[in-house]
């Protein structure tokens, strides 16, 4: 960031004692380095004479030789100039500079740089650290606005400081410019809804340095200062009106400058009441127990758009309101439903985002539901038979099943009456027995078959009979497994198939 910038800084110490700035000519800057050193070897003498003390930044950039007479170091004791001198920031009160270390170091050693400035028209130029410094960046700090000046950096050795690098621009200290911008509330960012009377408030945040201008308008026009308040300060703007009217409504603008910048946002708001009530209605029919309504739309929709109308019913007799329809938007609707005998008046409300109109357009006549004389003449009914023998429409399915695992056999049956359900195994009927559970639901037949074992397999049929008929499915359980009597147990503990009453027991080993 080199040439002109707008920054705050400045050095403190010696440097507050520099004049006021003037143009100084940046285009020798090799003749002012050779004069600061030779400035710099004739105060190298002055330290014989304790009255005249010399400053301290001044001898590091002095040549040691304790003479005038004696010659310039060599160049190769004293470092070069350092490399890519560079303004990083610059504020209002402050400038940080920063560079690279220079090419060469010198047979000494480097150590330090010191950093001076020359204000604008003058041509002494101010050392801002008193002690060379091992940083390759410096903050120059409570610096005034206004101020304007050149920098430099040297390096420096024992042997004394080297050629200085230097800002090709000065650097100018002023106040920095931030563009005005406006955030805009998201909640304004669409149409702000307020009702008559009630109190308008916006607070709009801003950004802008140096404190910019806010102004307000409306619909392209200035504010009218009797209704509408505004207050402006650094960071944003407050328009207030304190009992919203309906002529409030409308775009209302806030413009934000700063020295030729700007920035606009824009607000719609929308004050809205009550809507009228519609301005007319007609009974246009009555037939059987409908009547039919027609009405015009009110001439004051409340500043909004309708919602619809509320359509409410009232029978003569007893008087009381009952809604009928609600949000209701065309202007012609048909009542269904209404009691014979009985007359009817009805009523119309309009509707908004404020809610009901506060009165409503009622029918002058009355909708009269006349009795008709109708007779009712039944046709004659042929009652239809139902009844019907038993079918199976899912027969049994053979099954095979594990010892000790409950096992279940479907099937399902149609019949009108409904049938008596017997479940037979080996054409016996198994009725009665615990180890068997059958269930009849729906059709549905179910024998639940408790833990089996291979005694248990065999051809189960099930028998459906009403006074119709009859009908019967069978199927063949098959359970897999041995008996005790080869050496294995079923699950529940039971024996196996006997194929013989000759009985071999054979001893326990002593593992089982």
């Amino acid at each position: 960031m080199t040439g002109e910038a707008t920054s705050e800084a400045t050095a403190s110490g010696p440097e507050e004692t520099a004049s006021e700035s003037v143009s100084v000519p940046i285009t020798e800057p090799s003749g002012e380095v050779a004069a600061s050193e030779s400035k710099g070897e004739e105060q190298a003498e002055e330290p014989q004479e304790p009255q005249e003390p010399q400053d301290p930044a001044s001898q590091a950039l002095a040549p040691t030789a304790p003479t005038v007479t004696k010659p310039a170091p060599p160049s190769e004791d004293v470092p070069s100039a350092p490399l890519l001198l560079t303004v990083e920031d610059v504020s209002s009160s402050s400038v940080t500079v920063s560079w690279e270390p220079p090419e060469k170091l010198g047979r000494l050693g480097l150590q330090g740089y010191v950093v001076e400035i020359c204000r604008e028209g003058t041509s002494e130029w101010v050392p801002v650290n008193t002690r060379p410094m091992m940083v390759t960046q410096q903050i120059l700090r409570n610096l005034a606005l206004g101020d304007k000046f050149f920098l430099r950096v040297a390096a420096v050795s024992s042997a004394g400081a080297g050629p200085p690098a230097v800002l090709d621009q000065p650097v100018h200290i002023q106040e920095i410019i931030e563009p005005p911008k406006i955030r805009v509330p998201r909640h304004l960012q669409q149409t702000y809804i307020r009702q008559v009377g009630e109190s308008i408030n916006l607070q709009i945040p801003f950004q802008g340095k140096p404190k910019p201008q806010a102004s307000w308008t409306h619909n392209g026009q200035v504010l009218d200062g009797k209704r509408v308040n505004v207050r402006s300060g650094d960071q944003d703007s407050i328009l207030f009106i304190r009992s919203a009217q309906r002529s409030d409504s409308g775009r209302y603008e806030l413009t934000v400058r700063l020295e030729g910048l700007e920035a606009k946002a824009a607000i719609d708001i929308l004050v809205i009441e009550k809507p009228g009530p519609p301005s007319s209605i007609k009974l246009l029919d009555v037939w059987g127990c409908n009547a039919a309504l027609e009405w015009t739309p009110p001439q004051d929709t409340g500043n909004t758009e309708l919602l619809g109308y509320t359509v409410q019913k009232a029978d003569k007799k007893t008087g009381q309101w009952f809604t009928v329809l609600e949000r209701y938007h065309p202007t012609t609707c048909t009542i269904s439903h209404l009691i014979v005998g009985n007359s009817y008046y009805f009523r119309v409300f309009s509707e908004n985002l404020c809610g009901l109109s506060d009165s409503a357009t009622s029918t002058k006549e009355l909708a009269h539901i006349r009795k008709a004389d109708i007779a009712a003449k039944p046709k004659g009914f042929i009652e239809r038979d139902f009844s019907e023998a038993p079918s199976f429409t899912q027969p049994l399915a053979d099954h095979t099943s594990t010892p000790g695992y409950s096992t279940q056999l479907f099937c399902s049956v149609r019949a009108s009456p409904k049938p008596k359900i017997i479940w037979m195994k080996n054409k016996m009927n198994i009725q009665g027995d615990p180890k068997y559970r059958a269930l009849s639901e729906q059709g549905v037949c179910t024998l639940e078959i408790r833990k089996p074992s291979p005694f248990d397999s065999g051809v189960y049929t099930c028998k459906a009979i009403n006074v119709l008929g009859e009908a019967s499915v069978d199927c063949r359980l098959e359970v897999k497994g041995k008996g005790l009597l080869s050496g294995d147990h079923t699950m529940d503990g039971t024996i196996g198939d006997i194929p013989s009453l000759e009985l071999d027991w054979m001893p326990l080993r002593a593992e089982d």
